[in-house]
């Protein structure tokens, strides 16, 4: 395999242009995503195609420029702002002579760097191993020894078993391990039913400002930054809200578009939390361009957890970045649909404050009635 130096890596990124639109702010969340990978973005190869090249994803004049940037800049890498299959990467590392990471494994690293939690380092590594069977398809650089010569000349097909086998074994392993902490999450789960708390989550977008606005309203000092995925384990607090009493709101991760489907499976227990959540508060960066389709990004992932029909109050955050004023919106029947704050400077967070309580207070008179 090819070696990664242990610091920052050199990288050549690659984003083609298909007709999806919104080409600058892919681009702009890609240097992002590689930034937050901790390698140093040195050349962008860009281009247009109707579909990909089945063979080499860029086509063979892309993919020679694409070779020359990458040994004018001695990159370590080149990373692709796309999905490539198993065959794409192979063929693309034969012919640039340099590893290639396609936009799931780039994620996956991530996730990788940022997992504290036991439970979400066991997240991550099933994810990682996941993607990779994938790729166990006569993949792997040390199948190419059957060619002979000294210190080459390797077990073939039966060291891919091998490989097949011992990482069948470890993914099931993981899993295990994952149920069982599943099980201890469901035990607090009915406990906190029991005793009719309600639960709030904060969803969004990666970097919306849902780890702020988490320490804003429960003063728990999380860690927030302004980097992509700066939170993956899900953080629970007790919150008292004046005129609703106590309920409990999670930070939870940030979705991303294209978020690996590997990595929704791995992290099913911990976003089932959002699924099994009373209210979701749907935190947007209100200050992005690209917040509409930030929020379709969204969306997708609510659907795949199943968490769509959970009531849900969009919080349009860093309004102190627009000409935009702290506020509160109703939809047709008078139910609050959208609040306006900065959770950076605290603008805007009581009336968030008042809406929770006015759901809570709504939730406690059901349960009462029941």
């Amino acid at each position: 395999m090819f070696e990664r130096p242990a610091s920052g890596e050199n990288a050549v990124l690659v984003q083609l242009d298909f007709g999806e639109g919104d080409f600058a702010e892919r681009l702009s969340e890609f240097n992002l995503l590689v930034g937050s990978a901790r390698a140093r973005p040195l050349a962008v190869i860009s281009g247009k195609r109707s579909r990909p090249d089945p063979a080499l994803f860029a086509g063979k004049g892309k993919v020679a420029e694409i070779g020359d940037a990458a040994r004018l800049h001695q990159a370590d890498v080149v990373v692709f702002n796309h999905e490539l299959s198993p065959g794409q990467q192979r063929n693309l590392e034969r012919a640039l002579e340099c590893r290639v990471v396609d936009r799931s494994s780039l994620i996956l690293d991530i996730f990788a760097l940022r997992a504290k939690s036991h439970e979400g380092k066991l997240q991550v590594e099933l994810a990682q191993l996941q993607h990779l069977a994938t790729r166990l398809v006569r993949g792997w650089t040390h199948l190419e020894r059957q060619k002979g010569g000294i210190g080459l000349r390797g077990p073939g097909e039966k060291q891919l078993e091998t490989d097949r086998r011992l990482l069948g074994k470890r993914v099931s392993l993981l899993k295990d391990r994952l149920k069982q902490l599943e099980r201890q999450r469901e035990v607090r789960r009915r406990a906190r039913t029991r005793g009719e708390v309600l639960a709030v989550s904060l969803v969004g977008y990666t970097n919306a400002g849902k780890s702020t606005l988490f320490n804003a309203l429960t003063k728990a000092g999380a860690y927030a930054a302004d980097q992509l995925f700066a939170t993956l384990d899900t953080t629970s607090r007790r919150l008292f809200v004046e005129g609703a009493g106590p309920i409990v709101l999670s930070d939870t991760v940030g979705f991303i578009r294209d978020l690996p489907h590997a990595l929704v499976a791995a992290f099913q227990a911990t976003l089932e939390e959002t699924a099994q959540a009373d209210l979701l508060l749907q935190v947007v960066d209100s200050a992005n361009p690209d917040r509409d389709q930030q929020m379709v990004a969204v969306g997708a992932v609510l659907k795949e957890i199943g968490a769509l029909k959970v009531p849900q109050i969009l919080v349009w955050n860093k309004v102190d970045l627009t000409a935009a004023s702290p506020g509160i919106e109703r939809d047709d029947c008078g139910n609050i649909s959208l609040v306006r704050l900065s959770a950076r400077t605290g603008a805007g967070v009581s009336l968030l404050r008042e809406a929770v309580a006015e759901v809570a207070s709504r939730h406690n008179e059901f349960s009462a009635a029941a």
